[in-house]
């Protein structure tokens, strides 16, 4: 990583980070850390999970970033009667009596999954497949997903009558877990003089598909020093009730830990946290900056938890001191 090159993209990378913002906060006001969360998740080549509740400009959020970005975005509002073929496409019979794919919303570089949790367990698969294998199999043919591809699935934590929960086997696919929260009284002053006056605001393109894939590689060539290795590891193994390494809140609170992608999401996101923040590794203060949003989904708390109102972030930031 010492290549001068490479010292070279990172510094760009660096610029290039605060370009982005500049251009997606024209749009959106607030919410720097979730836009930093989701940009951190699409040059990790991983997926984040958003939680919040209406009309926060989810979809928006992820229509900007993907207009910075460059890239073709795909909605796909879920709703309990969508199928699997709505999503990764169909075959049809043709006017020469051939069959041919029509590829389904699936294919573009950002996919918006909106309301994950309003569609059966068979659909959400669907999209989780090609979330985990980067590709969709019809009819016994496989098609590859284009690159750069990044799916943020978004949940309505209030209504709970009538969903399907993510088990937590398909939660482990998000990279992030991040929740949206409703702004603060000067950020919705601004967002409601933005929003009706009318006014079309134009962002520009910072990056295309061949510089993310470009700084998606460079990521996975920064150097991570061996403590802060093991300090992400036995971060994710402090989660693990009833193991050697567990934490007694682990034991106490926590039903099921996780598991060891947790800890590549840690290693991975810091040194992407570290690099939009101009440094050239990642140290612990990284590791804890994204704890939360990598850990939240993964720890499974248990009735006692429950009982106590005893929340996923406040063992979390247990764990962490």
């Amino acid at each position: 990583m010492n290549h001068k090159n490479d010292v070279e993209a990172l510094d760009n990378f660096a610029e290039k980070y605060k370009q982005l913002t500049d251009e997606i906060g024209k749009v959106i006001v607030g919410q720097d850390d979730v836009i930093k969360k989701v940009l951190i998740s699409i040059f990790s080549q991983g997926h984040c999970l958003l939680i919040g509740v209406p009309g926060l400009a989810k979809t928006l959020l992820v229509n900007t970033i993907a207009k910075t970005l460059g890239l073709q975005y795909s909605r796909i509002q879920f709703t309990p009667d969508l199928m699997p073929s709505d999503i990764i496409g169909t075959e049809i019979l043709d006017e020469t009596r051939n069959f041919r794919f029509i590829k389904g919303p699936v294919f573009a570089n950002i996919i918006l999954a909106d309301e994950i949790n309003r569609t059966p367990p068979k659909t959400q698969s669907a999209l989780l497949e090609a979330m985990q294998e980067r590709s969709v199999t019809a009819a016994g043919k496989t098609y590859d997903l284009d690159k750069p591809f990044f799916v943020l699935a978004t949940q309505n934590p209030i209504e709970q009558e009538g969903t399907y929960p993510l088990p937590e086997a398909q939660l482990d696919r998000f990279m992030f877990n991040v929740i949206l929260d409703y702004p603060t009284f000067t950020e919705e002053v601004a967002v409601v003089k933005n929003t009706t006056s009318g006014l079309d605001t134009k962002v520009n393109i910072v990056l295309d598909a061949k510089d993310i894939i470009f700084y998606q590689n460079l990521i996975r060539k920064i150097p991570v020093t061996d403590n802060v290795l093991e300090y992400a590891v036995d971060l994710a193994s402090k989660t693990r009730p009833g193991t050697s390494q567990a934490h007694n809140w682990a034991d106490e609170y926590i039903n099921w830990g996780a598991g060891p992608r947790a800890s590549q999401y840690l290693i991975i996101g810091a040194k992407c946290h570290a690099a939009f923040d101009g440094k050239y590794s990642p140290d612990i203060e990284d590791v804890n900056c994204i704890a939360d949003s990598v850990l939240r989904h993964r720890i499974v708390r248990n009735f006692k938890a429950e009982a106590e109102a005893i929340k996923a972030e406040d063992i979390i930031e247990k764990l962490k001191s």
